[in-house]
């Protein structure tokens, strides 16, 4: 009787060996690909909240050029009757707006019983710069405050004169005067410094010391 041979056959399959090998790459490969798209996610996320920042800074910047650029010197009364000047910039913290003055060309388009001049202020104050309006010029109170940048941690302006010097503060020598240029550098949290410039609507000239109404 003839013995049959055995002849080993390319369908047996993977042995187990090869299987946990294959198993062991396609593990790798996956994991791979989710840390790319967990990275692309996050990198999209960012690029988002960059530009989100980008585009607050630019609104910002273009309501303080549109108020700078249209800035009158109309000297004001405040809520409890004081004269305050055409423009005046302080520095002393969240008690007191950093900026003040007046601005023309405020649209009227309700044709509501008020001026087309309106008085503006900007605040910093728990970490957000703010912009407050005044629905009449003299001894009204404020309107809500609009917040126009978020995490602000310092503002610092500096101010053009009419002879081409920067002021670090605006101390004018007449009531009604007007800086020609405005520079502020804000300051955000785990941001670098953002400086700002700004032109301001031409004021009255100055007058020399000693003349009638200096």
């Amino acid at each position: 009787m003839a013995r049959a041979s055995f002849v080993p056959s390319a369908q047996q399959g993977f042995t187990l060996i090869e299987l946990l090998v294959a198993l062991m790459i396609f593990a790798m490969l996956a994991a791979a690909g989710v840390l790319l798209l967990g990275n692309s996610v996050s990198a999209q996320a960012q690029i988002k909240a960059r530009l989100d920042d980008m585009a607050a800074v630019q609104r910002a910047g273009g309501a303080l050029a549109g108020d700078l650029g249209q800035a009158v010197p109309r000297i004001t009364r405040t809520e409890a009757g004081t004269l305050a000047p055409a423009f005046w910039a302080h520095d002393d913290g969240e008690g007191r707006p950093v900026m003040q003055f007046v601005r023309g060309g405020w649209d009227n388009l309700g044709d509501l019983p008020r001026p087309s001049l309106q008085k503006v202020e900007y605040w910093v104050r728990q970490g957000r710069l703010e912009r407050r309006s005044y629905a009449q010029l003299d001894g009204a109170a404020g309107d809500d405050p609009a917040a126009l940048l978020d995490h602000v941690e310092a503002v610092v302006l500096r101010f053009r004169d009419a002879q081409g010097k920067w002021r670090e503060e605006w101390t004018p020598s007449q009531p009604d005067l007007m800086p020609r240029a405005v520079e502020m550098t804000v300051t955000r949290t785990g941001e670098p410094p953002v400086t700002l410039g700004f032109l301001v609507a031409p004021g009255p000239p100055e007058k020399p010391e000693g003349a009638p109404g200096a």
